[in-house]
């Protein structure tokens, strides 16, 4: 508070100490003049004795504590006369470190609400996940038997429609155990969450209701608990809906409904879709012994299946559940976060080649405060306290920009990116914005303050002294500054050649089915109508037939799983031939459901054997298939796959290979399947002899229907709409598109990626070149007078030019060596981003090399055209 006291009293202290010092020297005078000297004598005498008034002043002073506030005040001050006298140079650098600062605030606003900020459930740090997916029957071992943790699964990819309520509406909504919401901690806003039992058969007919469902449904009512609604044709009663906050596992979750465990079902226990399997460590219980358990445990699961599993399930182990929410984005969101660094390193180089530009007019100014007793680290501390005002205000103008740059950045980015609807501007995202524009203040006025600071005070103050200083300038200070700017171009550039390489090869992989022309459309009917087989499939072929008499229509198919949208379906395999000994696994095998004009319409060609015909559709006809080629070479080389046989490990009827098709991108444009699948096949719909509920396989519900069309002008989503409806108006009809938006948009998290490194890269150019031509540009002023001797000595206008351009395109030469070396390390951790491409591809480097070349080129023009026109006579009168 006496610190406070003296800062806030400075002009009253100050005459305090004027009056005393002024005593002190009065009380000497008439000393002297007692002692017998004139007037003039004794104040000569004793301002002399007493030391110099203004150097007592300034000791004083700085006995108080308060002398570093004081000239950091007068710093400030200074500091922003100067940049007010200098608009032009403020505005340049305050909008080059805006640019920088703010495009790192937006990108690390995602990295913060994606990866960083802890899950918003109760003690988050114990929840965790086990690795691999499990069936029903091994989740439910684990129920019963761990005792470190509490576990529960869901299935995310459950959808239901809701009728009685108007129109017929598809919900996305996700099956979990009993268990889960305890699990995870959170408390519904009305109501009540499952109940232990809830998922066993006859006691799951209840769902919670997602906030944003309630709201839009059911208006918000508060008496909703306890209402019954149908879902796939099955009354459920409604006993709670969650808060807004609990979106998991996605935004677009709309309900929860309980698991149907039924433990008398052995095919849909170990058949059925296999889960993830989340879980809270118990009071008590720490991650160690949990791993631990779940080591001795791991072996048990294998043994229960009704077939032999692959042994890398004896190795399960526990991650965090965020790590699991965030894996697949993590790399893409920390690669992005670095090449927006890199941006912002380029922008600091460049400002701090515009202080040094700066400094060289300012070396009288230094030298005459050196002159007066400021030393080198006063003069230090001027130079970055206007530095870091700089940067201060390139954060605040930087922190405005990162508004719309963080909504941008959530449009553009895929929307399944997990927590990105949650990402806002939290005080994490502000300190690190503070933190990151004073580290910028330093770094790109460090330099130039150190080098400003170091001054010949003869050479400086002379006349024609600043022209000297200015030459004296380090040359090779604001060379390194360029050449570092050109490498970290050539870095972010090199990046993104990379991923646009990666995507041009994505865009045109043959998927192994044609696009063009092809509108396809989910129909969705309710469970309980397909419970009657033969309904469904009458319905589906009365659909069939409508939609052929459509205008424009040329075919019409039905397929359960679309290629590229993601859904999979499957099961474990016998093959013939392939007899499973005891320590061989069986082979997992993708299934595909297709009616017989599927083939066709899609283009697949057929490579041995027949196809389809509508006689394998007829109940009681012979199981038969067709494999994808991939398929037939793995398990049946240099043999004819057609007239084996392959049925799912829990059936006793097998299914005859009839034909063999060329493969197709099931999964994705990246990958023909998902990882754990070691084939595909295609089953006939309408075949009922092999897949029956016993078995806990069934013909799919839902289906897609696949139309060919020759009129892209008709509006077929609204004609397929009316054809169902007429057939039944409780079948909801969704997700209307074509397959060439489908196939475009299954490519849009890379394209997404691409285009953000493409803008960076395109920044980092425009930042480079600018480096150069002011490096270039400022040299060749500074040699001025050199080249009018060159002119007058008989130097060509071509010699010149060749001067100005060897000069930028040694500074060139040497950055994107730099450049390139760095990037040979960089791009590595990109290498999972990339598909088609090496993260060292040769092609890309050298092209990027000659792009650089060209820039420093086109940089070095406006210097070039400048030093050409210079006039001999002026040249040599330049001071």
């Amino acid at each position: 508070m006496r610190w406070l006291r003296r800062l806030l009293r400075k002009r009253a202290l100050d005459n305090q100490l004027d009056s005393e010092l002024r005593f002190h020297v009065e009380q000497q005078i008439a000393d002297n003049i007692a002692a017998g000297m004139n007037p003039a004598e004794a104040r000569r005498r004793a301002l002399a004795q007493f030391g110099g008034v203004e150097y007592v002043k300034e000791e004083c002073r700085e006995a108080r504590g308060t002398h570093f506030v004081e000239t950091l005040l007068q710093d400030l001050r200074y500091a922003f006369r100067m940049l007010r006298k200098s608009p032009g140079f403020t505005a340049v650098v305050v909008l080059t470190l805006a640019l920088g600062i703010g495009a790192n605030t937006a990108i690390f606003s995602i990295v913060n609400g994606v990866l960083l900020r802890p899950l918003e459930f109760p003690q988050p740090e114990r929840l965790m996940r086990i690795t691999n997916s499990y069936p029903e029957g091994a989740f439910l071992a684990m129920r019963s038997d761990l005792h470190t943790m509490d576990v529960a699964t869901y299935w995310e990819g459950t959808e239901f429609n809701l009728t009685g309520l108007g129109n017929p509406v598809r919900l996305d909504g996700s099956s979990v155990s009993a268990e889960f919401f305890s699990a995870l901690g959170v408390k519904p806003t009305l109501g009540r969450v499952f109940l232990a039992g809830e998922d066993h058969p006859s006691q799951d007919n209840v769902v919670v209701l997602s906030q944003a469902l309630w709201r839009d449904r059911f208006g918000s009512d508060v008496n909703v608990i306890g209402r019954s609604i149908t879902l796939e044709g099955i009354s459920r009663q409604i006993v709670g809906v969650m808060p807004a906050s609990f979106q998991f596992l996605s935004p677009k979750t709309q309900l929860w409904v309980p698991l149907h465990l039924d433990t008398g079902n052995l095919g849909a226990l170990f058949g059925g879709p296999f889960l993830p399997v989340i879980g809270r460590l118990r009071a008590g219980a720490t991650l160690e012994q949990a791993h631990a358990e779940l080591q001795q445990f791991a072996p048990r699961v294998v043994s229960m299946f009704p077939w032999k599993m692959p042994d890398n399930w004896k190795s399960a182990s526990l991650i965090s559940l965020q790590q699991d929410f965030v894996g697949e984005v993590q790399t893409k969101l920390l690669v992005l976060l670095g090449a927006i660094g890199l941006v912002l390193l380029i922008a600091c180089a460049n400002v701090a080649n515009l202080l040094l530009s700066r400094a060289a007019t300012r070396q009288r100014e230094m030298a005459l405060r050196a002159a007066l007793g400021a030393g080198r680290w006063r003069i230090c501390r001027q130079l970055l306290t206007e530095s870091t005002i700089l940067a201060i205000l390139g954060g605040a103008f930087g922190m405005l920009l990162s508004v719309n740059g963080l909504a941008w950045l959530k449009a553009i980015l895929p929307a399944d990116t997990p927590r990105l609807a949650t990402v806002t501007l939290d005080w994490r995202v502000l300190v690190f914005t503070a933190v990151v524009a004073l580290l910028t203040g330093v770094i790109f006025g460090l330099a130039p303050a150190l080098h400003a600071s170091k001054i010949d005070l003869t050479e400086s103050l002379k006349i024609g002294g600043q022209h000297s200083a200015a030459m004296g300038v380090s040359h090779r200070l604001r060379s390194v500054l360029a050449i570092t700017e050109i490498a970290l171009a050539v870095m972010l550039v090199t990046g993104a050649g990379l991923m646009v390489k990666s995507l041009w090869v994505l865009s045109h992989v043959n998927l192994g089915f044609q696009t063009e022309s092809i509108v396809t459309a989910r129909i969705t009917p309710n469970e309980s109508f397909c419970a009657n087989f033969a309904r469904c499939l009458g319905f589906y072929n009365d659909l069939v037939g409508r939609v052929r008499a459509l205008p424009g229509v040329e075919r019409a198919a039905l397929v359960s799983v679309l290629p590229l949208n993601g859904r999979v379906d499957g099961f474990a395999a016998d093959l013939e031939d392939h007899p499973r000994a005891a320590d061989n696994s069986a082979p997992m095998i993708f299934e595909t459901v297709i009616t017989p004009d599927y083939l066709r319409l899609m283009g697949i060609p057929l490579l041995q054997g027949r196809a389809f015909t509508t006689a394998d559709e007829s109940p009681g006809a012979p199981p038969v298939a067709l494999v994808s080629a991939s398929t037939a070479r793995k398990y049946w080389p240099n043999q004819s796959a057609v007239g084996k046989h392959i049925k799912p490990v829990f059936v006793d009827t097998w299914m005859k290979i009839v034909g063999v098709v060329a493969d197709v991108n099931e999964y994705s444009v990246a990958a023909k399947l998902p990882s754990w699948a070691d084939g595909a096949v295609y089953d006939a719909y309408g075949n009922a002899s092999l897949l029956t509920p016993r078995h806990g396989r069934q013909q799919p519900t839902e289906m897609t229907l696949v139309v060919r069309t020759s009129n892209s002008q008709v509006n077929y989503a609204g004609l397929l709409r009316r054809s169902v409806a007429g057939l039944n108006p409780e079948v909801p009809v969704s997700e209307v598109q074509t397959l060439r938006a489908i196939a475009s948009e299954s490519v849009s998290a890379p394209r997404s990626t691409m285009s953000l490194f493409a803008i960076f890269a395109a920044l980092a150019l425009v930042l480079g070149a600018v480096g150069i031509y002011g490096v270039v540009s400022y040299s060749m002023v500074q040699r001025t007078s050199e080249i009018g001797i060159r002119l007058a000595l008989g130097a060509q206008r071509r010699d010149v030019l060749h001067l100005v351009v060897a000069y930028g395109l040694r500074l060139a030469f040497a950055g994107v060596v730099a450049g390139i070396a760095g990037a040979l390390a960089a791009t590595r951790a990109m290498s999972s981003l990339l598909y088609g491409v090496s993260a060292t591809d040769p092609l890309t480097f050298i092209a990027v090399a000659i792009l650089l070349a060209a820039v420093t080129l086109a940089a070095c023009y406006i210097p070039a055209r400048r030093a050409m026109k210079v006039d001999p006579m002026v040249a040599l009168r330049y001071e």
